[in-house]
């Protein structure tokens, strides 16, 4: 078993006129896995305007912590009260940052995630800095890094990171053309 953490991924396609009760569903499973030793987070990524795939991301501490979870009495139940909830869905079992720039074979090159990272950081570090630098500034400097990286590194992991290779994701499985609009197929471009 792994020591390091594991990410799972699941996609639902909601069905049909049931959107408020999958998003109660999605948080209640939030919910129950936050009562799990190794639970490390979790995050419901809405669909795009047009779209009905959610994204739902479960952290563990490591493979044995989200096994438990997986194959407990309460995530079953909540499995089955949420049945007709959704039209289709896909898990995905990821390790690391691997998760964020798809699966093995898929991937962009590594400078490409390097720039998407960059691009999700650069921005919430600046404004983090801008807002909070002075309330920081005086205090040592082993406790502002402590503090910024505490509050910046969730943000970035369940929020910036995704959106940023969401929006980019033209671009990062393309031949090296920046979209000029993230929302439309690259397969149109």
């Amino acid at each position: 078993m792994s020591t390091s953490p594991v990410t799972l991924m699941v996609a639902r396609r909601v069905a049909h006129g049931r959107y408020q009760e999958l998003i109660a569903w999605l948080h209640e499973g939030e919910q129950l896995a936050a009562d799990f030793p190794g639970y490390l987070g979790s995050g419901v990524l809405a669909p795009p305007p047009g779209d009905d795939e959610f994204q739902i991301i479960f952290r563990f501490a490591d493979e044995a912590t989200m096994h438990a979870w997986e194959h407990s009495a309460s995530r079953r139940s909540w499995l089955v009260r949420g049945s007709g909830l959704f039209a289709k869905n896909s898990v995905h079992r990821v390790r690391g940052m691997e998760g964020w720039f798809g699966t093995v074979g898929q991937r962009p090159p590594r400078w490409k995630q390097a720039v998407a990272i960059w691009l999700a950081f650069f921005p919430v570090s600046l404004i983090f800095n801008y807002v909070l630098g002075p309330l920081l500034g005086q205090l040592d400097l082993l406790s502002r890094i402590m503090i910024s990286t505490l509050i910046l590194t969730p943000l970035m992991v369940f929020w910036f990171i995704p959106l940023s290779t969401h929006l980019l994701s033209g671009w990062l499985h393309s031949n090296g053309q920046v979209p000029t609009n993230p929302a439309e197929p690259a397969s149109t471009r």
